[in-house]
């Protein structure tokens, strides 16, 4: 832990501090706690980049950790040479508070240290970042954004050459260049102006936003269908004050679907997210004003991206005429099925195709990759693991990539990104609602039909806070409690397993048979039960909670319900011990 008094100290002694963080600081010169929270660490830079509270600090996001973490950025490009600096930076950003002026500071620091930037004129989806590294032949990418978290947060998100998340190694060697820098309150850094008018900053218009509309295009499944019959399908539709409202309409309007009708309280960027408690599609509450607007308009469905548009959520019209939800598993497994299903149709399915997913994403989706005979391979938990595979298979042409996606919305369909995108998404789920329409089914009773074919797999999630320098260790002494006490059974359903991502080993029970797991090591539990159903425990890299990811599967819906609520009860009790 660092003397945070001290670094608390030198904050406010700097002769050259930001005028509003300097005010920040001086309101809190008795709020020892309230220090010790701002100064007792760095914020932490891990795979999922930075992400923290806006407000002066060490262990908070402004642009003096902006700077620090991409100076390290820009030490870790100049050690792979020449070229690496020259093929540059391209830096996007969405509509939160300071998203605008921390993507500016990571300009200027590059620019500062002569490695080439791309600096969008607007705020922009993470997808359209990830697609422009590509495009640009960018040696590495940046977004300024939090995702779906509530308006106090901010983050900070690098992109390899390649257009995926950075993963270990590479977090590693920035890691090593950021631990080098002894004080980043010192380092000046040229002015935008002077950094676009020396070549070192270029700033993106519209070029990368027509490429990939047009990539989208050339990759529709059914492109005369939906010029033909778009008009059938009323779609409503929420950016949630966030980068997504002019992209996916272009994509939906490119597509043919005239009747889109855009939430008018929630269209435009407000980095207060004033509407809604937080702006995430995982939370049916966001729906609320769209739901209003989809019954004026008879809606068949109803489509919210999340602040920098890379997790799409989504709820349905029923039988019975009222919108339901479908969680990021069903919705993944909808899309698989049709996508897998109109390939075949069309004869576009490759001999070794392949589905990427997450350990904690429903086992479904592996079953409807089965009868199309594509193989199923796992990832850890987050998106920039199926970034790193596509890669991979890229390369070694083992397999043909298909389709990612995990549980927590994030889908993948066309590796033109090779980031979770729900722009693409937007326009292939409104493709699907209107080939099932036009078959006289809507989506809820295709979800039947897969089910009725592969068994009921049902999941839920249970996600526990536990902030501050307390709340840390009650985290890891929840994660040390499933790790050092194996289960023997949960719910009187024996347990058959034990992955320990950490240890890198399957310990299969009652023999205590170890093998190895080759994934990268991360913190994560997996527990299997011998009915099929498992649960995972997983502290976020990017958050103060823990998740504990529950799934099961039954052949009636009921069943799997029942099973469902009890396995969780019996996980409440044990981490309320």
């Amino acid at each position: 832990m660092k003397d945070y008094q001290l670094e608390y100290s030198k904050w406010l002694q700097h002769e050259t501090l930001d005028e509003s963080l300097l005010k920040e600081l001086k309101e809190i010169h008795n709020q020892s706690e309230e220090i010790a929270e701002r100064f007792h660490k760095d914020l932490e830079f891990g795979t999922g980049g930075l992400r923290g509270i806006i407000s002066a600090g060490t262990n908070r996001i402004n642009i003096y950790t902006i700077r620090k973490a991409t100076l390290g950025l820009a030490n870790y490009i100049i050690s792979q040479g020449p070229k690496a600096m020259k093929q540059g930076v391209a830096i996007a950003y969405d509509s939160r508070k300071f998203s605008k002026e921390f993507a500016e500071e990571a300009a200027k620091v590059l620019a500062t240290k002569n490695i080439q930037v791309y600096l969008f004129s607007e705020l922009k989806p993470t997808p359209l970042l990830s697609f422009a590294v590509r495009k640009l032949g960018a040696y590495s990418g940046i977004v300024i954004t939090a995702s779906h978290n509530p308006p106090e947060y901010n983050g900070y998100k690098v992109y390899n050459q390649f257009g995926g998340q950075v993963t270990e190694e590479i977090v590693a060697d920035i890691y090593e260049q950021i631990a080098l820098i002894e004080d980043v309150l010192y380092f000046d850094v040229v002015d935008l102006q002077s950094g676009m008018d020396s070549g070192l900053i270029t700033v993106l218009q519209d070029e990368i936003d027509q490429e990939y509309l047009q990539a989208v295009e050339q990759l529709q499944l059914n492109k005369e269908l939906t010029k033909k019959n778009g008009g059938q399908v009323t779609i409503v539709y929420t950016p949630l004050h966030g980068t997504g409202n002019k992209l996916v309409r272009r994509i939906l309007a490119q597509a043919g679907f005239t009747n889109v009708y855009v939430v008018p309280e929630q269209e435009h960027p407000d980095a207060e997210f004033r509407t809604v408690a937080a702006p995430n599609p995982e939370d049916l509450s966001v729906f609320a004003l769209a739901e209003i607007l989809a019954k004026q308009q008879e809606a068949d469905i109803i489509m919210a991206t999340d602040p920098d548009a890379d997790r799409l959520g989504v709820l349905v019209k029923n039988a019975k005429g009222d919108y339901q939800g479908l969680s990021g598993n069903q919705l993944g497994a909808l899309i698989l099925n049709y996508l897998l299903e109109e390939r075949k149709k069309a004869n576009r399915l490759p001999v070794n195709g392949v589905l990427l997913k997450t350990i904690v994403t429903s086992e479904l989706g592996q079953r409807i990759a089965e009868k199309y005979q594509v193989q199923t391979v796992n990832t850890l938990t987050g998106f920039k693991y199926i970034g790193e595979k596509i890669r991979e298979f890229e390369l070694s042409k083992q397999y043909s990539f298909l389709f990612g996606y995990e549980e927590s919305y994030g889908f993948l369909a066309y590796d033109i990104a090779r980031d979770k995108d729900a722009v693409q998404i937007a326009g292939l789920v409104a493709e699907m609602v209107l080939k099932y329409k036009l078959l006289g089914k809507n989506l809820f009773e295709v979800l039947e039909d897969i089910y009725q074919e592969h068994s009921f797999h049902v999941e839920d999630l249970i996600a526990k806070t536990f902030s501050g320098i307390e709340g840390s260790k009650r985290i890891e002494q929840i994660v040390g409690f499933f790790r050092e006490n194996p289960l023997k059974n949960i719910n009187g359903i024996p347990v058959v397993g034990l992955e320990d991502y950490l240890k890198g080993q399957k310990i299969a029970y009652p023999t205590s048979t170890v093998t190895e797991i080759t994934l990268p090591k991360a913190n994560v539990l997996k527990i299997l039960l011998a009915d099929g159903s498992w649960i995972a425990v997983r502290p976020s890299g990017t958050e103060p909670k823990i998740k504990f990811y529950v799934a099961v599967v039954a052949d009636k819906y009921s069943f799997a319900l029942t099973k469902l609520e009890k396995l969780k009860e019996e996980i409440l009790k044990m981490i309320s011990i």
